[in-house]
């Protein structure tokens, strides 16, 4: 029996041994979850899925952090340093990279072994790779639900998007802290001054620090484009840090960052608003993607309650529409 079948079953099994569907993937093994996403991935619309759905999305615990940025910058290198810090003080990390699709098989064109460095022994890192297929955002079509079962159980979700440049602002969508990845001398900063990018990140890191003037060169550049722009959410300033991974320089001060972010978020009812404004949108774009521009129409109002599952709303959206 293949290893994914196999993984599912497992999952199915233990599902039906309890009443919180959570409990199995809370325990930690790794082939539990393997199991639950593949069964997201073939049957999304099943009803044990949504069920998980909805437990997960009513029980959120990690920071999602999206991590973005042209291809070749480095966004692996600086994941894999993160990666050994937050385990370092003992955060459990869960990752999700979406990588090149196949025109072959339409599957990932890289595996998480050639992308990341980890310990494939460590039961605190989780990760999975998706195959961005023809989706344009940056961003595989199940990272959405991935991302609300790995952050119902998780310290730290990350989202490192498959590098297509302008087009990445997706990610803005699924994830809490957004951290933009700019390298020296490429012409990065140039891109990132022109593009819509420059009002979506909350951090940006510019990689290969080692590279000295160039390094910092590209900070100012992004800094001064940050403070031309409209980004941030008006009391929060995005930071621009100059890191090398492979000196490990700069990254405590990178997640630093990220965590001053993190706690921005948990002020005044920030974090749980700027989810449900995504969950909100997450229900618009399902619609859309399953009936058109004239569904979208015909579905009228979509607004989602606080705190309620936009798994359910949709469901119960697409029910209806599909009646008609």
């Amino acid at each position: 029996m293949p290893v994914a079948i196999a993984a599912a079953v497992l999952y199915l099994q233990c599902v039906r041994d309890t009443e919180d569907i959570l409990a199995p993937l809370r325990s930690g093994a790794k082939a539990a979850l393997a199991g639950a996403l593949a069964r997201l991935e073939r049957t999304p619309d099943a009803d044990d899925v949504r069920r998980l759905l909805d437990g997960a999305y009513a029980t959120p615990r990690a920071h999602v952090v999206g991590i973005t940025g042209p291809p070749g910058v480095g966004k692996s290198t600086l994941l894999s340093a993160l990666i050994q810090h937050w385990r370092a003080a003992g955060e459990r990390v869960g990752v999700i990279a979406i990588d090149p699709s196949s025109r072959r098989t339409g599957g990932a064109l890289l595996g998480d072994r050639a992308r990341l460095v980890t310990d494939p022994a460590d039961d605190g890192i989780f990760v999975r790779s998706m195959a961005a297929r023809d989706r344009l955002g940056g961003l595989a079509e199940l990272t959405l639900g991935a991302m609300v079962i790995m952050r119902a159980l998780y310290d730290r979700v990350v989202i490192e998007t498959v590098g297509v440049g302008q087009s990445e602002t997706d990610v803005a969508g699924v994830a809490d802290t957004v951290l933009f990845c700019v390298q020296p001398g490429s012409g990065d900063s140039l891109q990132f001054m022109k593009a819509g990018i420059v009002e979506i990140p909350h951090i940006v890191a510019v990689t290969k620090a080692d590279l000295g003037t160039l390094a910092e060169r590209a900070r100012a550049d992004v800094a001064g484009a940050l403070s031309l722009g409209e980004s941030g959410d008006g009391v929060w300033k995005p930071r621009v840090l100059a890191v090398s991974s492979q000196q490990r320089a700069g990254i405590a001060a990178l997640a630093e960052a990220i965590d001053a972010h993190g706690a921005h978020l948990r002020q005044d009812g920030r974090l749980a608003q700027a989810r449900h404004v995504q969950a909100q949108l997450w229900v618009e774009e399902a619609v859309r993607e399953r009936f058109g521009r004239d569904g979208l129409r015909r579905a009228g109002d979509l607004a989602l309650a606080p705190g309620a599952s936009p798994f359910a709303r949709i469901a119960q959206v697409a029910a209806r529409l599909s009646a008609r």
